[in-house]
């Protein structure tokens, strides 16, 4: 290389001019890549609105089609529910007519509870009967407990339109008279057992001690003949016992347990009936407005002519106007009842009232009523809570006066007034309370609970509060609950009448259930909740408890495998504490979406219709499809598939569906399946993706069918899992 020649350049850096050229390049890079992001996007938003018109214009001509089909399918849809239900009222109904003619035609002896004068005539001979003995009161008592409990079955089978008002306040009346000369006669049967105690007494233990079994009733009677100070208690043959405090150990007294299969407590409750709760409400309504037009009318000139002001200062008109409140003029009632404002001629019997008279006296109406709506933490909600395994009727008596002997003559005091309640806590001066120098212990009680009954957890243990006519869980303590064992054993501040309670809707709300066809006119009807899982065979107008799986354990023997009407079966369940049948406000007390209820009624009859074809099963689409639509699995019987990949319906107000969506989708969508439409019926929508089973459901017998719809309906199933 020579002297002056120089090396390679070294790179340097870009002029203003070249960085300059570098940024406008850059900014056109990004603004062209925008711009092609900004016409993907367009393209994209536009092959969406695309998508969704040509689905909209889809969804569009299938509702149309499914309206123009809709006259027709609802047409044929209703002639086949009423040549099923229609048919299957008709026969109850007569069912009921042969039921009432197989009555009157029964020549037992028994008198016939719905006939008056038979049954007034067999109350007025049993109540002037005298001195009969306790085995003779028993063995009468299950005749009156099957007689009222004939009623009660009337009152709850016959529909409202075969049974006027009339005859159902005679059949009300008739049971509470057959439940008072039930009690009154117990009393009378008891008297007559404790008068000849000093003959009966055990050589043992120096009392008497009995027990008196019959088919309802269970009659445990311990007379205190001995006053031993060191007495504790005695036990029944290890069904039930008691404690006693010293003071009644040395007192003349007797103790009698009286224990009844059936409960005529619980209906004098305020809380039973949601029919009562209703009439409240609906009574302070009426009342309400009585009082808002009344006020109304009183602001009138014609009325400030009336000496409204005189008349309400004297005592006894006011005393007259209280009275002459609770009896309105037809009038007035008739515009009460319709909501709207009462005529000045029907109120005319009221303006001589002062406002704040007509709104003491308006509130006699349902005073009672406000009395017992309210409810505080001790009282039972029976709306709530059922009691179970009877009713035990614990009472503390006067031991009366024994017989003598004296020579040849046989001498026997007799009281007035019938058998006597001894009272405890004993009377003390006021002296001896300031003092606190006497206390009254508590008495115990423990009892072995009923094999009929089953308890999925702690009962409670309640009193019964003749007063406030409620069942109470206060004064009551020291609660001891042995599983092992099947005992329970409590201390009570006084001897009560008592009973176990447990949650009505412990098996609420259901994880799942199926109902599948079983053979000819035959379905496998199964429902499982968090304790329980129990299974209902169908076969024609009946049903039966195939098995209750509870821990490995036989439970209810006397209702498995025994075949029953619909509201039979149910009554003997909700009795032996297995509920799966929800009342009409059982949602207050489960968490679930409520359906509607028409959607859900005509399910249940869409699916007792296809019954005999096809099997039906528990979607977990169910509960997040709305309160206006249910969706379940459907498929036909005999078809082979696993869960996933069942068909989904969706039944709504309007119309039924096949959802395009699995019991495996991620996430739930109404969108119709590939090459499916709308239809009017769920019984239309699932006959359209299955073979032509018109003839097998057509020759299914309407018992059947009707038989599968009240237990659907009974246990609703589409609300409640």
């Amino acid at each position: 290389m020579s002297e002056g020649s120089s090396g390679p350049k070294k790179k340097g850096k870009l002029s203003k001019a070249e960085r300059l050229r570098l940024l406008k390049e850059e900014e056109e890079q990004r603004l062209r890549e925008k711009e092609e992001a900004r016409l993907k996007e367009e393209q994209i938003e536009a092959e969406k609105l695309e998508k969704a018109r040509l689905e909209r214009e889809e969804r569009e001509r299938l509702e149309a089609k499914e309206l123009e089909q809709r006259e027709d399918k609802l047409a044929e849809l209703g002639l086949l529910l009423n040549d099923k239900f229609a048919v299957a009222e008709k026969w109850k109904s007569e069912l009921r007519a042969q039921a009432k003619w197989d009555r009157y035609m029964k020549c037992d002896g028994s008198p016939d509870p719905t006939v008056l004068h038979e049954i007034n005539t067999f109350i007025s001979l049993w109540r002037e009967a005298q001195n009969e003995d306790i085995q003779s009161v028993l063995c009468k008592s299950n005749l009156v407990a099957d007689l009222i409990q004939e009623l009660e079955f009337l009152l709850l089978d016959t529909p409202s339109y075969e049974l006027p008002e009339n005859k159902v306040m005679q059949y009300k009346e008739t049971i509470l008279e057959l439940q008072t000369l039930l009690w009154n006669k117990h009393n009378e049967g008891t008297e007559h057992l404790l008068k000849q105690a000093n003959v009966l007494v055990d050589i043992d233990t120096g009392n008497m001690q009995t027990v008196i079994k019959d088919k309802k009733v269970t009659l445990y009677i311990w007379a205190n003949l001995n006053k031993n100070p060191r007495f504790k208690g005695y036990e029944f043959l290890g069904e039930i016992g008691f404690e006693l405090p010293k003071q009644l150990a040395l007192s003349n007294i007797a103790i009698r347990i009286l224990h009844t299969c059936f409960d005529h407590l619980s209906p004098q409750s305020s809380t039973f009936s949601l029919e009562v709760k209703k009439e409240i409400e609906e009574t302070k309504h009426s009342v309400n407005l009585l009082e808002d037009t009344i006020g109304e009318e009183m602001k009138t000139p014609e009325m400030e002519n009336t000496g409204v002001e005189n008349i309400s200062t004297h005592d006894e008109d006011i005393q007259s106007n209280r009275k002459s409140t609770m009896s309105f003029s037809p009038s007035l009632k008739e515009a009460v009842n319709e909501g709207r404002p009462p005529t000045n001629e029907a109120v005319g019997s009221m303006i001589t009232m002062h406002p704040e008279e007509l709104s003491d006296s308006s509130h006699l109406l349902f005073q009672q009523h406000e009395q017992e709506e309210v409810i505080d933490n001790d009282v039972v909600d029976l709306r709530q809570f059922m009691p179970l395994g009877g009713v035990y009727y614990f009472d503390l008596l006067k031991l009366p006066p024994q017989r003598k002997h004296l020579k040849e003559w046989s001498i026997l005091q007799l009281l007035e007034g019938g058998l006597q309640t001894f009272t405890y806590p004993m009377e003390t001066s006021p002296r001896h309370e300031k003092a606190g120098e006497i206390k009254f212990p508590s008495i115990g009680v423990s009892f072995k609970l009923s094999k009929d009954v089953m308890f999925f957890e702690e009962p409670q243990v309640a009193r019964w509060d003749p007063k406030g006519k409620n069942w109470r869980t206060d004064y009551i303590s020291n609660k001891i609950y042995s599983v092992e064992d099947n005992k329970i054993s409590f201390k009570m501040k006084s001897c009560y009448t008592f009973t176990l309670f447990q949650n009505d809707h412990i098996n609420m709300p259901y994880l799942s259930w199926e109902l599948r066809p079983e053979g000819l006119n035959g379905a496998i009807f199964s429902i499982s909740s968090a304790f329980t899982d129990v299974q209902f065979e169908i076969k024609d107008d009946q049903c039966r408890l195939n098995f209750l799986f509870t821990e490995g354990h036989e439970v209810l023997p006397h209702i498995k495998q025994k075949w029953m009407r619909p509201i039979t079966l149910k009554t003997a369940l909700k009795t032996a504490g297995v509920n799966f049948f929800p009342e009409e406000d059982a949602d207050k007390y489960v968490s679930i979406i409520k359906k509607n209820n028409q959607v859900e009624k005509a399910a249940y009859e869409q699916m007792a219709l296809l019954s005999p074809c096809y099997h039906f099963c528990w979607s977990k689409w169910n509960t997040i499809s709305g309160c206006e639509n249910v969706v379940l699995k459907v498929k036909e019987y005999y078809t082979e598939s696993i869960d996933d990949t069942w068909p989904l319906y969706m039944l709504s107000d309007c119309r039924a569906q096949r959802l395009k969506i699995t019991e495996s989708s991620e996430t739930f969508s109404d969108n119709l399946s590939e090459f499916s439409a709308f239809h009017s019926s769920l019984y239309h929508a699932v006959k359209a993706h299955t073979s032509d089973t018109t003839e097998d459901i057509k020759t299914s017998h309407y018992q059947f069918i009707d038989c599968v719809y009240q237990l659907l309906t009974s246990t609703k199933v589409l609300t409640y899992s």
